[in-house]
């Protein structure tokens, strides 16, 4: 013990087992659980995710006492998929891998799209999943299944531990396997963070009574935590294993597409060399003065994207398909750039030149100021300005205004359009708010109009699907809520579909107790998936079929749903209560209903 069946990286012994001196409890299964969360305090772990269950019961009474010792914060939730996609969003704002419990059988199970979305984003996630031991397997005993390798290649690390039974040892063991598992987690060897499987398998008694608060190790251990949390935890590679980055030229006329995830680099790349910038909106990367916005007109344009012979990628795009199609022409050459991960954006394999990181020559900077090369990055700037002008519906008073002309006052009681709901959530949202947004056709909205602003934006790219994307906006809002100020004092807004809403309505529960997101989830309810309309299936399919396998029509009272998990309801049908609405301070879970038309 443990049995590794997949391993990533390597351990060493701690300087000292801060649980050595608590008495045997009378249940190996706590003193073992006891002792494996203790240590990932220790390395600075705040957060654990618990779906109940028998099987993982040490487990969950044993973070219960540590969140009693404000220790960990424990988020309790009845389905894993959902707890699954907290930990996720939970780790997307702190950087630290938050860890998820649950019992065995189905109940790990739901934890895959997480874990799929973790593995393809880069997000450190640590699975703690209880099993029965090695007698109680094979032979069809209740809730057993063959969890060891259940995710596959989704994860870094996958350790089948056997049952405690109370030998000497065992604390240390779970120690070494808590540290083995954070730096699996982190990537701190590899640059490539993700989940980490424990599989637990433990015996009767599942537990026993866990009450710490006498022990002085306690004290220890607390200011052991607070030194491994302080600041924001780099998964990054020591310097001396780093990758040096690869050094580019001016040389030829050149673009920067910023994907998802690529985070400011993309931004700070272009604008050094005087590069024309492409920032999807979920990028991290969408500000500066070389910023084009309507990339998606331009590139499809021969004097602007024809003109194109270097593309250099960061991030993972996904919002268009021009971006795909610039990089797979031969006339350009594609550079991608990825700090992390383990598979690279390559699409028709036409990339020929991968890096960890890139940095331009003194020589590029230089010609950055040229007049050729600002006429280069201006043209598309212009351009790009121009076509949104063109677009840009009428510019609404700020709420409140007075002396309106009849048009203003007109479009200020409009039905809200996506365009509308678009501007209106981007303007409202600051450095200090989160913003996340759902799979469907609002975030291709944004990413076609709005203008660049330095704020917090996520989405769940790594697969681009619809699961647990309230979830993951909740673990966003619960970790900023608790950090530093000013981001504790933000707001976290959600936008999405109705059919995102549903499929992850169960996120919705909030345990009573638990601290309650500062979370406003926008809801553009357009009766259906929408999206599909737009897809050339639309144009050769009966439309009776395309609405009864696509569009998947429902009349869900969003109300009602809202009364029924306890959040505040909106409606806002019109610009002025949109408005409103978005700029009102927001203080609860509260879901906000914006009417759309198909």
């Amino acid at each position: 013990m443990p049995e590794t069946t997949q391993d990533t990286g390597s351990t060493t012994q701690p300087d000292a087992v801060l649980w050595r001196q608590v008495a045997p409890s009378g249940s190996p299964a706590t003193d073992f659980s006891v002792a494996l969360l203790a240590e990932f305090v220790r390395l600075g772990v705040q957060d654990i995710v618990l779906s109940p269950g028998s099987r993982s019961q040490a487990l969950a009474l044993a973070a219960a006492e540590f969140e009693r010792l404000g220790l960990l914060r424990l988020h309790v939730r009845i389905d894993e998929r959902g707890a699954g996609f907290l930990a996720l969003g939970l780790a997307i704002e702190t950087g630290r891998p938050a860890l998820v419990a649950c019992t065995s059988g189905t109940a790990v199970a739901n934890l895959h799209p997480a874990v799929l979305e973790a593995h393809h984003s880069v997000v450190p996630m640590i699975l703690l999943t209880a099993d029965r031991p090695a007698e109680l397997r094979g032979i069809r005993s209740n809730q057993t299944t063959v969890q060891p390798g259940m995710f596959a290649g989704a994860v870094r690390l996958c350790q089948d531990v056997s049952a405690p039974d109370g030998s000497a040892g065992e604390a240390d063991a779970a120690v070494t396997l808590a540290e083995l598992a954070y730096r699996a987690a982190m990537g701190t060897q590899t640059a490539n963070p993700g989940p980490v499987q424990l599989n637990l398998a433990f015996r009767e008694p599942l537990s026993a009574a866990v009450d710490l608060a006498a022990d002085g190790a306690v004290a220890d251990l607390a200011v052991a935590a607070d030194s491994a949390r302080q600041g924001r935890p780099d998964a990054s590679p020591t310097a001396g294993d780093a990758a040096p980055p690869l050094v580019v030229s001016s040389g030829p006329r050149t673009v920067v597409v910023a994907g998802a995830g690529a985070g400011p680099a993309a931004e700070e790349l272009a604008r050094s060399a005087g590069w024309p910038l492409i920032a999807e909106v979920s990028s991290g990367a969408r500000f500066g003065p070389n910023l084009v916005v309507a990339y998606r007109d331009l590139l499809g344009d021969a004097d602007f994207g024809g003109q194109v012979q270097r593309v250099i990628v960061f991030g993972h795009p996904t919002l268009s398909r021009e971006i795909p199609a610039l990089v797979q022409r031969a006339d350009v050459e594609t550079i991608v750039v990825a700090p992390a991960g383990l598979e690279w954006y390559n699409p028709g394999h036409r990339v020929a030149r991968f890096a960890r990181a890139v940095a331009v020559t003194d020589e590029a900077i230089e010609v950055a100021g040229s007049r050729e090369a600002r006429a280069w990055a201006g043209r598309w700037v212009m351009a790009s300005r121009n076509i949104l002008a063109e677009d840009t519906q009428l510019d609404a008073p700020p709420f409140g205004a007075h002396g309106m002309t009849r048009a203003e006052f007109a479009a200020m009681k409009a039905p809200v359009t996506r365009a509308i709901l678009a501007d209106a959530l981007w303007r409202a949202s600051w450095p200090h708010d989160r913003l996340v947004l759902g799979a469907s056709r609002l975030i291709r909205e944004l990413d076609t109009r709005v203008t660049g602003k330095k704020i917090p934006v996520h989405a769940n790219r790594g697969l681009a699907g619809i699961d647990g994307t309230i979830a993951t906006a909740v673990g966003i809002a619960l970790a900023s809520q608790a950090g530093p100020q000013p981001r504790s004092t933000g707001t976290t807004r959600l936008l999405v579909g109705d059919v995102t809403l549903l499929h992850d309505a169960g996120s919705l529960l909030i345990a009573p107790g638990e601290t309650r997101p500062r979370l406003q989830v926008v809801v553009g309810n357009d009766g259906g998936g929408t999206i599909f309309d737009g897809l050339e299936v639309a144009a050769t399919a009966a439309p009776t079929a395309v609405d009864r396998v696509l569009f998947t029509p429902h009349r869900v009272n969003l109300e009602a749903l809202a009364a029924a998990y306890g959040w505040s309801y909106t409606r806002a049908a019109t610009r002025s209560t949109l408005e409103s609405a978005l700029t009102a301070p927001v203080a609860e879970p509260t879901i906000l209903e914006v009417p759309l038309a198909r």
